[in-house]
């Protein structure tokens, strides 16, 4: 998927968007949020561990993270960049 594909749907679906980077280094501790989330990989790879379901993100792969699951991020080799969209559960 494109980053204005993905786009067009976070704003779609009522989504406020923002973009970042993860730098190499250690895992996240577990947490979860109280906020959705849907990202796109947009360079790099990240790893997420979500409840017993470990799985590797590349360049064009999309996850969502529904709020309150708990989850731990994995950035190894290089920076990780993304778009994301964030949304309050239940809007």
């Amino acid at each position: 998927m494109d980053s204005a594909e993905f786009e067009a749907g976070l704003q779609q679906e009522g989504y406020r968007m923002v973009t970042g980077e993860f730098q190499p280094g250690p895992k996240t501790q577990p947490h979860a949020h109280d906020f959705d989330v849907r990202f796109l990989v947009l360079e790099g790879s990240i790893t997420l561990v979500l409840r017993n379901d470990r799985r590797t993100y590349v360049s064009g792969d999309v996850c969502f993270v529904p709020a309150g699951t708990m989850h731990e991020e994995y950035v190894e080799a290089c920076a990780m960049r993304y778009v994301a969209g964030t949304r309050h559960a239940g809007s």
